[in-house]
């Protein structure tokens, strides 16, 4: 008698091949079964007209702190994602010596929008050394799998004090030395890889660049090489200067010395022109070297709002002054005072320059209203500065009227980088290269201004049903690259897959019904911190292994989540 059978669904297996109606059957944690099943089970589930689908595994998350005390790690498992993986774009909370605690706090604070105060008040520090690290993610129930890299930033710390992240000082031999044993310590610990960040964007809480900005070829490439002769780990980097003869050399020796792959994820909206990444992608397949660019199924999306950190009221005096600290609905109300509105408007400048987007009057034409059920391919006619032409008036009122609307709890996307076109064109050509690895997620972090934790959802929906603009993709190749693909290039031999000895991550899925609601502030972190997150229906149960953990967004109360350590995994 099996555990559970999961009777009659339409099997999208993670492996490519075409979809088919069938059975599941699930002994302890693995697949036992998958096929015509006449067997009894102690459990049924009827997953007739249901999609059933691998985990996802999502390989570029944040939750190194959250991952300490919270057990259900969402808003990522509401999504159908049964393995993540943190330790990202170099941030991270290991190695760590006890006076510099707040130092990586402030740091992951700045880099990832994780409220410092929630991290101090969350994080117990049960650990100095990477290792102990593991062994404190280990003590933890949770829902689903975590794994984790050897961040940079927190190894450069470690060792370098106080020169980590200046601009001229660079590690002594014997810096690096240590620098190369801890990063091999933690890899062969059970870390997945190691990751850096070499981009200007990367700031602490106080606007000081992540350590790694400056660090040298020399330095990525002797961290890299920590890896010499190890049977896993990958080499996760963040830069703006991909593609670049320098960097490409040094990646170039990396594969050819350690034969381990390589992630590069793009920070500059320059990368997104003339289809870079994929042009990265097919020179690494030409050239034999395991390069993996890491894009998302979309732009990223910063989220304009009263519930979120920023918009582009929040820039003049009065806003900051007398409104920006009262709570939503007391801002609401001060906001729709006429008085109020006219001195606001009369003190936005429309020339004023964004770092990024240019002025705000340009900003206009690359803002859209969410709604209740969010569209992140719009139109340019559904801009604010689209709505404000077609109904002759100026764009930053509209903009004011629709942020009080929905009791002021509306949001406004915009993309950031690719979206010039007004259309995911180059994001499809990008995502159909086998080298490339969806995530980006950035599941745990950016609480105040990002929610793209539930890209799988997005990815799912948009690019395989609801996608008017262009042409779409097939499930099962979706289904692939979010589940098997992303497993396999982190060394997770063991999940991605409905065969048999795999483990039991599935997601049985009402397709049709599969919906992502519009994003929405609560206020669940340690000392009342906030975060922005995206709920979603569809998801008629999600399975870790073997255990159902969500139903119908419910959770089932089962913790069967554990602490992956790489090259410990046996495939099936």
């Amino acid at each position: 008698m099996y555990d559970l059978i999961i009777r009659g669904g339409t099997i999208v297996d993670g492996s490519g091949a075409a979809k088919f109606t069938g059975d599941i059957a699930i002994q302890g944690n693995k697949i036992a079964a998958v096929g015509e099943i006449d067997a009894p089970a102690k459990q049924d589930i009827d997953a007739a007209g249901m999609l059933v689908t691998p985990g996802w595994v999502d390989v570029h998350t944040h939750y190194d702190g959250q991952a300490t005390w919270d057990p259900i790690l969402a808003p990522s498992s509401w999504h159908g994602v049964t393995t993540v993986v943190m330790g990202n774009c170099g941030v991270g909370f290991a190695p760590v010596r006890p006076e510099h605690h707040n130092y990586l706090i402030e740091l992951m604070e700045g880099v990832e929008d994780i409220p410092g105060a929630a991290l101090a008040e969350g994080i117990n520090w049960e650990w100095e050394s990477f290792p102990e690290y593991l062994d404190a993610l280990e003590k933890q129930q949770r829902t689903i799998d975590v794994a984790t890299q050897v961040p940079h930033g927190a190894v450069r710390a470690y060792v370098m004090g106080e020169r980590c992240n200046t601009q001229d000082d660079l590690p002594t031999d014997d810096e690096l030395a240590q620098m190369q044993a801890l990063v091999r310590e933690g890899i062969e610990a059970g870390a997945l890889g190691f990751s850096s960040s070499r981009t200007w964007l990367h700031k602490d809480k106080h606007g000081i660049h992540v350590p790694g900005t400056f660090a040298g070829s020399d330095e990525m490439l002797a961290l890299g090489l920590s890896m010499k002769g190890l049977q896993h780990g990958i080499f996760e980097m963040v830069s703006d200067h991909l593609g670049d003869d320098d960097e490409w050399a040094w990646i170039q020796q990396f594969a050819a010395e350690t034969g381990r792959p390589i992630t590069l994820v793009a920070t500059s909206a320059a990368a997104f022109e003339g289809n870079k990444m994929y042009n990265i992608a097919e020179a690494a397949r030409e050239q034999g070297i395991e390069v993996r660019p890491q894009i998302a199924g979309r732009p990223t999306g910063v989220l304009h709002g009263l519930q979120s950190n920023f918009h582009v009221f929040a820039l003049t005096p009065t806003f900051a002054k007398d409104i920006a600290d009262l709570p939503l609905a007391a801002m609401v109300q001060a906001l729709s005072d006429p008085a109020t509105k006219a001195q606001i408007l009369s003190e936005v400048d429309g020339e004023q320059r964004m770092a990024i987007t240019g002025s705000l009057n340009d900003l206009m034409w690359q803002v859209f209203p969410l709604g209740d059920t969010p569209n992140y391919e719009p139109d340019r006619e559904h801009s604010i500065a689209g709505i404000a032409a077609a109904e002759q008036r100026d764009p930053f009122e509209v903009m004011y009227d629709l942020l009080l609307s929905n009791d002021g709890t509306e949001l406004f996307y915009q993309p950031l980088g690719g979206y010039q076109g007004y259309n995911f064109d180059g994001f499809k050509t990008s995502m159909s290269h086998p080298n490339i690895l969806f995530g980006l997620s950035d599941g745990g972090a950016h609480c105040g201004i990002i929610a793209d934790a539930g890209m799988p959802s997005f990815i799912l929906t948009h690019w395989a049903r609801d996608r008017r603009k262009g042409e779409q993709f097939d499930l099962e190749f979706l289904v692939r690259k979010l589940s098997r693909d992303t497993a396999e290039a982190y060394g997770l031999t063991d999940r991605g897959l409905l065969q048999p000895g795999y483990l039991a991550d599935i997601n049985i899925i009402d397709f049709e019904a599969l919906t992502l609601h519009r994003p929405e502030a609560i206020h669940d972190l340690p000392t009342g911190g906030k975060r922005l997150v995206q709920k979603v229906d569809g998801y008629r149960c999600i399975i870790k292994s073997g255990e159902p953990i969500f139903r119908d967004n419910q959770h089932t109360g089962a913790l069967p989540g554990k602490l992956v350590r790489g090259g410990q995994q046996n495939a099936a």
